[in-house]
């Protein structure tokens, strides 16, 4: 069978616009390998949600000063307003894990927000593979 050579162009044309669109919109994650996302989980006292937040959002707003600090955003459970995650971005794992730690603001919270968690929150760490964006 024979194909024209606009079917040929136009379908080259097509390729390349997807291939362009997809790179685009694909962000790779950092060369470097220190790259590090935090999941947190933790589960307010009953009725202590909105205590928990405030604790929290005055841990970060001294969390943010600290070297390897990327952002934190704080999200609640849409169905129970007594689970709050935090998805935490650092800059390098070996700081997230060592120094920060340490702080004696960090070390302060583990005391403090025994007042308001129902224990000690669930963490995990990832690595950012890809990043996809709108733009």
């Amino acid at each position: 069978m024979k194909t024209s050579t606009p079917v040929i162009v136009s379908s080259l044309i097509i390729f390349l616009l997807f291939a362009i669109y997809g790179q685009s919109q694909e962000v790779t994650s950092k060369s470097d390998d220190q790259n590090l996302v935090v999941l947190v989980k933790y589960k307010t006292l009953p009725s202590k949600n909105t205590e928990a937040i405030s604790g929290l959002t005055k841990l970060i707003e001294v969390v943010k000063q600290e070297p390897n600090f990327v952002s934190i955003t704080m999200l609640t459970d849409k169905n129970d307003p007594s689970v709050i995650m935090l998805y935490e971005e650092w800059s390098n794992e070996t700081y997230y894990h060592g120094d920060h730690m340490k702080t004696p603001h960090l070390q302060d919270f583990m005391i403090s927000s025994r007042a308001y968690m129902a224990g000690p929150p669930e963490i995990s760490g990832w690595k950012t593979e890809k990043k996809f964006t709108s733009e």
